[in-house]
């Protein structure tokens, strides 16, 4: 995992999606996009926020403290990465 400070881009709407690990058997997912600070051209992550997060709501330009953990999975023999959000906190300004 890596914890970063970084600036929100834009947040999607929280969904539901099916979950083996939930209870009911679904979980919330909402997608969220963050940028490194210092310029255009930094890195932009695309990350999934899962169950409690996914109901937490952050703004375009919202500077926060992400943790991140990256990882990859294999599906019809394709390899994709994916970026989980496990915890962020918006910084005050």
């Amino acid at each position: 995992m890596d914890t970063r400070i970084l600036k929100v881009v834009r947040q999607g709407e929280a969904f539901s999606v099916q979950s083996a690990k939930a209870e009911a058997g679904q979980i919330q997912k909402c997608n969220i996009v963050l940028k490194e600070l210092g310029g255009k051209f930094e890195n932009e992550f695309v990350c999934a926020m899962l169950g409690s997060l996914a109901a937490c709501r952050f703004y375009e330009g919202d500077v926060v403290v992400a943790t991140l953990r990256f990882s990859t999975h294999e599906y019809q023999n394709q390899v994709f990465q994916e970026v989980l959000a496990t915890d962020i906190v918006k910084l005050n300004r």
